[in-house]
């Protein structure tokens, strides 16, 4: 295999890799949140991430972020660790799990703007279309059977969080530029941490409450789908020669999600989110295998 189809397969590998870490997340949340408050959860599991970056940054002895470029750490941390974190878990409280998934899961359309904006990627009429038809996989999966669609503070919250998942994307696209997916995430991950800490006192309150199943997975969404996932999406966008060409994975996590929760959790599925991850795939073969430059 030649050089250039070998690392299209490794970027392709590690966006469905982070795909698969991000949708166990639901799940493992949905059993935590049974011991934890969202804030508590929140701090929790990015304090254990932080502390996995750490320890793998000391291992490979990665470089200090340039001040110039401590803003640009500040924002994706914002927008991808902290405020994504608090407005999803906010909203969530008073929106249905399958219209939150729906509007999370619809960030890449935001990142496409921002790229093209920022980045100036070209766009091609075949992405907008394979976008689209993903769109339409992604809300059979999340939609048939939800009837909780209503307009609220709830709902604009979830938007707002798609929104900061789509500026992280965008920005990781361009500190990925300098540094490498370790150091661009690593920093990322740590400076969100830092505006979680306002929440620690509250999850050192509801720590002696809690058990060693739930504290177990706590650990694992903190080095998982927080710390992996995050570092295999990094590189995963800095390897990907359009950034829509890997955010269209993230179409997959709430098919991913629903799956992981009927084996774990034994949650019903129907025949639909079959035929929507189906759609959502084929949406994904048309963004990467037609829209080429």
């Amino acid at each position: 295999m030649s050089e250039k189809p070998t690392k299209q397969v490794l970027t392709y590998l590690s966006a469905m890799i982070a795909v698969l870490l991000w949708a166990s997340a639901f799940p493992a949340t949905r059993y935590a949140l049974q011991h934890y408050s969202p804030v508590s959860l929140m701090v929790l599991r990015f304090v254990t991430a932080s502390v996995t970056l750490i320890i793998i940054g000391i291992i490979k002895k990665i470089n200090l972020p340039k001040l110039k470029d401590i803003p640009l750490f500040m924002l994706s941390g914002a927008s991808g660790v902290f405020l994504y974190s608090f407005l999803f878990n906010t909203g969530s409280v008073t929106v249905s799990a399958g219209v939150s998934s729906f509007i999370i899961a619809s960030s890449p359309i935001f990142t496409l703007i921002l790229t093209r904006i920022f980045f100036k990627e070209k766009v091609k009429t075949l992405c907008w279309i394979g976008m689209f038809v993903g769109i339409c996989g992604l809300a059979v999966v999340t939609l048939v059977h939800d009837t909780g669609f209503y307009w609220g503070s709830g709902l604009y919250l979830i938007v707002c969080a798609a929104l900061c998942s789509g500026i992280y994307s965008a920005v990781v696209r361009g500190l990925t530029r300098k540094y490498t997916a370790l150091e661009a995430t690593s920093y990322t991950i740590i400076i969100g941490t830092i505006g979680t800490l306002i929440f620690l006192p509250t999850a050192i309150r509801e720590l002696p409450d809690s058990n060693l199943t739930v504290n177990i997975v706590v650990l694992f969404m903190g080095i998982f789908p927080a710390a992996f996932a995050y570092l295999t999406w990094g590189y995963a966008i800095s390897k990907a020669k359009k950034t829509a060409h890997v955010t269209v994975f993230s179409y997959l996590i709430p098919f991913v999600s629903t799956l992981i929760g009927y084996l774990w959790l034994h949650e019903t599925m129907s025949v639909y989110t079959f035929l929507g991850g189906l759609v959502i795939i084929v949406g994904m073969l048309i963004t990467n295998l037609f829209d080429r430059d």
